[in-house]
This record gives C-alpha cells, sequence and structure tokens, in this order.
C-alpha cells in the first residue's frame, strides 16, 4: 500500500511545478497552487516544510496571506488580472450559452468582490518588515 506521504510529496512537488510555471506564463494562475503545495508539504514532511516556507516563491505569493495579514496590492492585481484574462478566453468561448456566460460573470463579479472587500490587503513594505500590520479595504 502506497504511503500517504510520499502522495504528499509527489503532490506537493507537481503542484509547486506549475505554480513555478505560473509565474512565468499569465494563463496558469500561481497562488492556489502553492497553497496546494504548502498544504501537501505541510501533511508530508516537516523539513519539506521548513524548505518551502524559505523560499522567495512562498514569501513573494503566500507568506502575507498564509499569516492572516492579507495580500499585496500586487499580487492582488496579478491574480485578478490573470483570471479576468481566462475567463473572458472562456466568456468569448461560449457564444451561444447564455445560462453559462452568466454563471462565468457571476463568479468573475464574486472573484473581484472577495479580492477587493474581503481579503485584506498589506501594503507592500510588508514583503521587508513584519511590523508592517495591514489593514481592511473597506
Amino acid at each position: 500500500m502506497i504511503n500517504m506521504r510520499i502522495i504528499f510529496i509527489v503532490l506537493g512537488f507537481l503542484s509547486l511545478g506549475l505554480g513555478c510555471i505560473g509565474v512565468a506564463l499569465p494563463i496558469l494562475p500561481t497562488t492556489p497552487f502553492l497553497l496546494v503545495s504548502a498544504f501537501c508539504f505541510a501533511r508530508s514532511s516537516e523539513r519539506l516544510n521548513t524548505w518551502f516556507r524559505g523560499t522567495k516563491l512562498y514569501k513573494n505569493n503566500l507568506e502575507t496571506f498564509v499569516l492572516g495579514q492579507g495580500m499585496p496590492w500586487r499580487a492582488k492585481l496579478r491574480i485578478m488580472g490573470t483570471v479576468t484574462v481566462i475567463m473572458a478566453i472562456a466568456f468569448i468561448a461560449m457564444r451561444s450559452t447564455v445560462i453559462g456566460r452568466t454563471c462565468l460573470v457571476a463568479v468573475w463579479v464574486a472573484h473581484v468582490i472577495a479580492f477587493c472587500l474581503i481579503i485584506k490587503t498589506c501594503p507592500a513594505e510588508r514583503a521587508n518588515s513584519r511590523e508592517v500590520t495591514c489593514h481592511d479595504d473597506q
């Protein structure tokens, strides 16, 4: 029987690879893949978890969010831009599907509302100092 640790390690590296590709390609979202990597590494090995949390990729994209401090505007805009482009392509591809287009627009609006009003915004300086506190956008 396959050990669950091995499955988490494989899934962690697979999602990390996709997250790294997502940094360069705007069609792949980086943050969700890195969140999956963080989850898998935390479940698989303390050593891998420590290593991943020390990487620049983790610190630039997830650290403030995982600590409950929010996300810098730059990261929010990058994610919202990527999602908007992908959803626009899907919207155009669904030429005659009114229900599909309506659902897509509803999901996009919910995404924008969540990123602008629900997820806290952390100042860009937070990357250099842990003492900086974040604020709500409301």
